[in-house]
């Protein structure tokens, strides 16, 4: 787990690199660092639950410290959708990062959209306030989830790993 979540630093780093908003890009390196730094804490808490044995603290630790990292990377995602809605610096051509921000791009335009689409349809009620919405805005979780019924063409950068393994 804590190797995979190179992949999402790397996306993570990328995206702050080109977002024109440097309040989002700061706010997202400091996310990926702290990703980056639960990762480690779990990869050492594992290797030293390997040669330890079994604990029941070990193992507490080593559960807490993933969930800690399942929401650090979270966090990076929904960072990194807030500097993709500020907007991203066309990056070097024929790059992986090029990719990457094609990526955002396209899901940035799928989230105008669907904004555009609700704001268009929007029910409201008596006060004129907008009722809840049936369907969600779309999020870069949902673009990379499995389930997603339409998934977009992923950045080079995610193939051949091994969590892009189980999104094709």
């Amino acid at each position: 787990i804590a190797s995979d979540v190179q992949v999402f630093t790397k996306f993570g780093c990328v995206v702050a690199k080109h977002c024109l908003d440097a309040r989002c890009s700061a706010e997202l390196l400091r996310a990926v660092e702290l990703t980056h730094t639960i990762s480690s804490q779990l990869t050492i808490v594992a290797r030293v639950k390997a040669v330890t044995g079994e604990s029941k603290s070990s193992s507490e630790l080593l559960v807490s410290n993933a969930w800690n990292l399942i929401q650090a990377v979270s966090h990076v995602l929904k960072a990194a959708e807030a500097a993709c809605v500020k907007g991203l610096r066309q990056p070097p051509p024929n790059s992986e990062e090029e990719e990457i921000t094609a990526f955002c791009m396209r899901w940035r335009k799928n989230l105008w959209w669907h904004r555009a689409k609700e704001s268009l349809n929007s029910d409201r009620d008596e006060l004129g306030l907008r009722k809840t919405r049936a369907k969600s805005e779309p999020t870069l979780m949902q673009e990379l989830s499995p389930q997603t019924r339409n998934t977009p063409k992923h950045p080079k950068c995610l193939k051949g790993h091994k969590i892009r393994d189980r999104w094709t």
